[in-house]
């Protein structure tokens, strides 16, 4: 995944934390396995995880009709098909050994 943090066309300005030392340990380490440096890994990760929170609430305006057949569909028993049947009768893959 790429991310911009390594921009060019902006500016980079310092950012400076407390971190507990067995946290930075753990950051070292991983930085490590993945060959980064500590603040790459640390800039990739928390630029992920702000995607992922920002993403996460992101509102999809839609009119009221188009919400309440949404919301029926949700509540509407599911409608029996092959596939379906398939997969309710299939065993799980960690029952299977």
């Amino acid at each position: 995944m790429a991310t911009s943090h390594t921009s060019n066309a902006e500016r980079s300005e310092p950012l400076n934390i407390r971190i507990k030392p067995s946290i930075r340990s753990l950051i070292d380490r991983a930085a490590e396995l993945v060959k980064q440096n500590r603040t790459d890994f640390m800039l990739e990760a928390s630029e992920q995880r702000a995607q992922r929170v920002l993403l996460d609430r992101v509102v999809f305006p839609v009119s009221q009709e188009a919400y309440a057949e949404f919301v029926a569909r949700l509540d509407a028993p599911a409608q029996p098909n092959e596939r379906l049947k398939r997969t309710m009768t299939a065993k799980a893959p960690w029952d299977a050994a």
